[in-house]
């Protein structure tokens, strides 16, 4: 029997580099909070009847857990699917900014533009904090495939607590899956203070008034306002 072929050093580096950002996505507590997030989105999912398969197919593809509770509540509420996907698409608006701050610093010369369409996928706000932390450590050609390793996991993560939601949904009261769709924002340490406040009031206003893609509309202008007020008061200083 002829012997095997040597391993390429190449291919061991860039395999070791992304379970290295696996293990430390799981090494990370915002994976848990992760968990705690989609567990409550497993269970809107199934509320609004949609199937698991379903579920865990937008968890994988939008990525981003308010884009995907706008997503369930909308379609599970009769949403036009332009509106929604409209809706969906201004909410996940808010990750190119890391997306761009991100890829330059993944990116080599002869990086081809096909290896960054999946870290781009992956870019979130818990993978782009862990990226951001992690990453000026390695050597630049380890950097991609560590950035899909740490994206994966939490997806992972994401997934598991999709699973989770979906089958205890029956078992778990309606407060405790509303309040796990707020962890992952608060575990931002909920920077700003002034947009929460605006969001907290302007929330329920909407939801009373039943103003169609109200979670949209409240972040819109509850962010636009604590904004318009912080520019404000440093213009002022």
């Amino acid at each position: 029997m002829s012997p095997l072929p040597p391993t390429d050093p190449t291919q061991r580096s860039v395999v070791s580099a992304f379970l290295a950002g696996f293990r430390a996505a799981w090494l990370s507590v915002l994976a848990y909070v992760v968990i705690g997030t989609y567990v409550g989105i497993g269970a809107l999912t199934h509320d609004f009847g949609f199937s698991l398969a379903w579920a865990v197919a937008s968890t994988a593809l939008v990525w981003a857990g308010p884009a995907q509770v706008i997503l369930v509540s909308a379609l599970g509420a009769g949403a036009a699917p332009f509106e929604t996907a409209l809706a969906v698409g201004v909410s996940s608006a808010r990750l190119l900014p890391m997306v761009i701050s991100l890829l330059p610093l993944i990116r080599r010369p002869q990086t081809p533009y096909r290896a960054l369409i999946l870290p781009a996928h992956l870019t979130a706000v818990t993978m782009w904090i862990e990226s951001l932390r992690l990453l000026p450590r390695l050597p630049r050609e380890a950097r991609i495939p560590f950035a899909n390793g740490v994206g994966l996991g939490f997806m992972v993560a994401a997934q598991a607590g999709t699973l989770i939601g979906y089958y205890l949904a029956t078992s778990l009261p309606p407060l405790l899956t509303a309040g796990l769709l707020f962890l992952t924002p608060i575990s931002f340490l909920m920077s700003d203070w002034l947009a929460l406040a605006f969001g907290l009031v302007l929330g329920p206003l909407l939801a009373a008034w039943q103003v169609e893609l109200d979670l949209l509309w409240t972040g819109i202008v509850a962010g636009s306002l604590a904004y318009g007020i912080h520019r404000l008061r440093e213009a002022l200083k």
